[in-house]
């Protein structure tokens, strides 16, 4: 079953829901209108009815029924964007009674007579195009389906609950490539310069070269991580089809200044303007006297080849090139050079069966006859392998049948499976044969995963996608509606996990708490997906890798990769009045002179957009309909007045701008969900203003600096400025319960009915905080100007956020003393949490924090370090991740005075303790200094991964008694001295010598702050 199938009846499906609400709004239409939006809500109910058959029927269908989908989709799509305007162009009019609403009333008549008019022409217009649609099925024998449905078991059951739980919670990301293990062996050599003696001192070339979908990339990447500590400075890009040396060039440098932290950020200033000859000029200065390695993913043709070549630099410490390619053309181009070639091959017979097996959790149910057909028509193609055990794997998952009934079923999938698959490609790899493929396992998608499948065309080839990004885009696009007792954002993490699971895109990376952090589509997968949303009109996509044709509908949805005078020119002769989704990347320049044209607009993403300006923000808060609008890591510093215009939006992202305060207008979005702000690398933070704290509907608070209130100081002066504790204000005050006990509660209730009474000013943003009640994460970046008073409110706040529906909490204090003085007096502990972040000055957690049986994640400044510590924490039963950290800025006397009395009240060493931590899979220690730590026999019997991040270490010992440990991630400051850089080769042969362990990577100065490069990250 295609894509239009579902995307046609989804359309119709949302617009008899618009147009039934349109009815019931009391707009004084032009005469006859309604009757014309009834005709059209009955006929379009009608189509729905016949899609829906169609849907059930399931299969593949003729091209005259694939065009009169077409047709309803496209009037059902223009008849939305006609609805969706409506309120827009008619406005609010006046209701009530008396002399001044009827003169209002008639003000408003005769000033939107006008669009009345336009607007009951519009649809008598749509009315008759939905006429002749209907019409047009019956006069050219579009045949109905026939009754009971036909073999497209998916489609049956789309609207049916799925049993998917949800997979379990994972740190080390993807499992270890198979088949990799020869190419290993043959490659190292290469890499630790072995058998090299003429060319030490030259450029070195690698050419890994094969059919797309063989595992070239995949291959190139586990070499460049295993063998890229050996290298003073490395840096990965991707050169694609549309090859373009400048952006190649740029990435490689903003890359290589990301891992570089004694070059300053300035120097970067403008580097989207800098021409080829400056870029190669920054290249040379930051690879001078190092020896160094670039992996150059996905090179098309000899001439792009020879361009890269010939545009880096020479130094007499050598520098490694490795690049992939589908041609053997340019393998021999870079064989010329004196360079090296593998060539890849398709798996044999049992790394295949390997492969599949991993794939496919029930492996041990799966027949072997069937399996061995099913894989010698997949080819040794392992993207193949993968794509065809990830739908058997759905199908088995979700089969309902009895167990007497299961190894029929299961025959029964395997052997619908291996007739979809055609024989030629275990014969000849092709092109065609794998699209097939990729065609066959996409029709067995539901309608709603296809949708949510083709919208990752929107993003480029080889991008890192945020989850929660492309989760909430889905839902502000509309493709995610709650169904059966769930959650819109529960539907949509269950819709990602399918996708997962069926293995149409991978992980890449995990949060702490084990979730899925980015992922990342195959290169083959993308390129299906972007002709197949072109073809169905779904996302047109304007200088992406692979070139579409010009749209010849509707633009219904854009995404822009390039901005260079072509796409300009492109973009301006598109009709896009009717777009509802923009993406740009890193450029607005293509889109200046047409924004003004998006008038129904839903979801803008700038993300990277330096070249923002203010006036065009100003005209993007004219876009009523808007309802996700991302700006982050835009050089944006001001946000408009009008943004309260805005009363549909539900995410705003201005991350890693320079806004630090939202207008007072921002009261009235109503509708705001997730808030996201703030900039933890320059420590800019957004002002929590009253404006703010008027938006009940957010459930995302990140990233505010919180400031005191005008009621801390009225309340310093009450007390004549003397220190004060909470108890002593509220028995001041009389806030007293029956029992005569005293809590910030208390006192906060009291205040709010007494404050006129006692001359305090007006309640401030700290205690009007209390209004979110629906507040599920809650980020505090600082905390300024505070006082005993205020730090009362926010305690007082922070524990009633906490027994409604706060289950995310971090708190920055900055030193200010919030979590040692008041934090960890709490008498109403957050119990319900599952993650909490406390970083500042922390001499001791809280006392209560034992009692946190929900918890899962928990950061924790490295000043709380202590082995008493560790013993508190040992018995929290649920927490999976634990982390310390301490940031670099507050690297001062008094901080490293906490550290070394924390060591010498724990005798020396810090002790992870015996049989404590038994649910813990991730320990993290991030800071510029860490202490000796050491595990005890028994300690954290769970822990799978091993993070150090530091620039000085005294120690880390007890390794081998981590018997379960999977992974140690050191990343060691090239600023660090040499007696740091000792103790990381001691780290590695101590984790050697567990057997389950791999060789622990190495990373010097590899990762930015968050983990990841720069430049191919979109979103978090």
């Amino acid at each position: 079953m295609d894509l239009i199938v579902g995307a046609s009846n989804d359309a119709v499906k949302s617009l008899v829901n618009k147009l039934g609400s349109l009815l019931a709004q009391e707009y004084t239409l032009i005469r006859d209108v309604r009757d014309d939006i009834q005709y059209i809500n009955d006929e379009l109910a009608s189509m729905q009815a016949f899609l829906n058959r169609l849907k059930r029927e399931g299969g593949s269908h003729d091209e005259q029924r694939q065009d009169w989908m077409k047709q309803v989709r496209e009037v059902a799509y223009d008849i939305e964007d006609c609805v969706d305007s409506v309120s827009h162009r008619l406005g609010g009019e006046p209701r009530g009674s008396g002399r001044l609403v009827a003169l209002r009333r008639a003000w408003y008549l005769l000033a939107t007579l006008y669009a009345r008019r336009c607007i009951a022409a519009e649809i008598g217009n749509l009315k008759v195009r939905a006429q002749h649609v209907g019409e047009r099925r019956t006069r050219y024998g579009v045949e109905n389906p026939a009754s009971g449905g036909g073999p497209g078991g998916e489609a049956e059951g789309d609207d049916a609950p799925r049993d998917s739980p949800l997979p379990p919670p994972q740190l080390i990301g993807n499992t270890e490539p198979v088949g990799m293990d020869e190419a290993m062996e043959e490659l190292q050599p290469w890499f630790t310069m072995e058998n090299v003696d003429d060319h030490r001192h030259q450029l070195r070339f690698l050419a890994i070269v094969g059919f797309g979908g063989l595992g070239k990339t995949t291959l190139a990447m586990v070499l460049y991580r295993n063998f890229g500590d050996k290298f003073d400075c490395r840096a990965t890009v991707l050169a694609s089809q549309k090859f373009h040396l400048q952006a190649l060039l740029r990435g490689l440098v903003k890359q290589l200044h990301e891992k570089q932290a004694a070059a300053s950020k300035s120097q970067l200033h403008g580097i989207e303007e800098w021409g080829e000859e400056v870029l190669k000029k920054k290249l040379a200065d930051q690879l001078k006297d190092k020896r160094y390695l670039l992996l150059i993913d996905d090179i098309w043709s000899v001439s792009a080849w020879e361009n890269i070549r010939d545009s880096l630099p020479k130094n007499d410490k050598g520098g490694s090139i490795v690049v992939t390619t589908r041609f053997k053309s340019v393998a021999e181009a870079c064989r010329r050079q004196h360079g090296h070639v593998y060539e890849q091959k398709p798996l044999g017979e049992k790394n295949a069966h390997k492969l599949f097996h991993q794939i496919i959790s029930s492996a041990r149910d799966v027949p072997t006859f069937y399996a061995e057909t099913i894989l010698e028509k997949c080819g040794g193609l392992p993207l193949v392998i993968i794509v065809v055990a990830g739908l058997l794997a759905s199908k088995l998952k979700s089969g309902t049948y009895r167990e007497v009934d299961r190894y029929r079923e299961i025959d029964r999938h395997l052997v619908e499976v291996g007739k979809d698959l055609p024989e030629e490609l275990s014969k000849n790899l092709t092109t065609e044969g794998v699209t097939h493929i990729l065609s066959r396992c996409y029709n067995h998608l539901p309608a709603d995963l296809k949708t949510c499948l083709l919208y990752l065309s929107m993003f480029p080839k080889g991008c890192w996608i945020s989850r929660k990004c492309l989760i909430r885009k889905w839902i502000a696009e509309g493709f995610i509606t709650e169904k059966h007792g769930k959650t819109v954002e529960e539907v949509a993490e269950e819709c990602f996990n399918e996708l997962i699971g069926r293995s149409l895109i991978r992980t890449i990376n995990n949060s702490s708490n084990g979730k899925v952090k980015r992922c990342q589509i195959h290169d083959m997968v993308h390129e299906f997906i972007v002709f197949k949303s072109s073809e169905e009109n779904f996302i047109t996509v304007v200088g992406g890798h692979w070139q579409t044709p010009f749209p010849c509908y509707k633009v219904r949805r854009l995404s822009v990769h390039k901005s260079d005078q072509q796409e300009k020119e492109t973009v301006e002769r598109m009709k896009l009045s009717h777009v509802r989704s923009l993406t740009a990347l890193e450029s607005f320049t293509a889109l200046h002179s047409t924004l003004l044209k998006f008038q129904i607009l839903q979801v803008l993403d700038l993300e990277g957009c330096k070249d923002l300006s203010f006036h065009q923000l100003k005209k993007i808060c004219k876009m009523p309909q808007l309802k996700y609008l991302s700006l982050r890591r835009t050089s944006i510093n001001m946000i408009p007045k009008k943004i309260g215009r805005l009363e549909n939006l539900e995410v705003l992202d201005i991350r890693e701008t320079n806004v630090w305060i939202l207008p007072s207008s921002v009261e009235h979005l109503k509708r705001l969900v997730h808030l996201l702000a703030g900039n933890k690398k320059s420590r800019i933070a957004l002002k929590l203003t009253e404006g703010i704290t008027k938006i009940t509907a957010l459930q995302t608070l990140s990233g505010i600096e919180i400031c005191g209130s005008s009621i801390g100081d009225n309340m310093d002066r009450s007390t004549k400025g003397g220190t004060v504790t909470v108890k002593e204000l509220a028995k001041s005050t009389g806030a007293k319960n029956r029992d005569g006990c005293c809590h910030s509660r208390l006192f906060t209730t009291h205040f709010r009915c007494k404050g006129a009474t006692t001359g305090l000013g007006k309640l401030g943003p700290v205690a009007a905080l209390e209004n979110l009640t629906n507040l599920k994460k809650l980020t505090i970046y600082r905390l300024g100007s505070f006082t005993d008073g205020d730090n009362v409110m926010l305690l007082s706040a922070i524990e009633h956020l906490s027994s409604c529906s706060l289950k995310f909490l971090a708190i920055d204090d900055d030193y200010t003393g919030f979590l040692d003085s008041k934090f960890n007096s709490s008498q109403a502990p957050p119990e319900h949490l599952q993650a909490l972040g406390l970083s500042g000055k922390l001499s001791q957690v809280p006392k209560w924090i034992g009692r946190l049986h929900n918890l899962e994640k928990l950061t924790l400044s490295l000043t709380s370090l202590r082995t008493d510590t560790l013993v508190v924490l040992a018995g929290l039963p649920q927490l999976f991740s634990l982390t310390f950290s301490l940031d670099a800025a507050n690297n001062d006397q008094s901080v490293l005075k906490i550290l070394r009395k924390n060591t010498l009240e724990s005798k020396g060493q810090i002790f992870v303790p015996a049989g404590g931590f038994k649910g813990l899979k991730l320990l993290r220690l991030l800071a510029p200094v860490l202490p000796s730590l050491s595990f005890l026999e028994g300690a954290t019997p769970e822990l799978q991964r091993l993070e150090l991040r530091f620039r000085m270490m005294e120690g880390i010992y007890g390794l081998a008694n981590i018997m379960n440990l999977q992974q140690v991630l050191l990343t060691v400051s090239s600023q660090a001295p040499q007696i740091a850089k000792e103790m990381v080769s001691q780290i590695r042969i101590s984790a050697s010598m567990i057997r389950k362990i791999n060789a622990p990577s190495v990373v010097i100065d590899e990762y930015t702050e968050d983990g990841m490069p720069e430049q191919v990250a979109r979103s978090s």
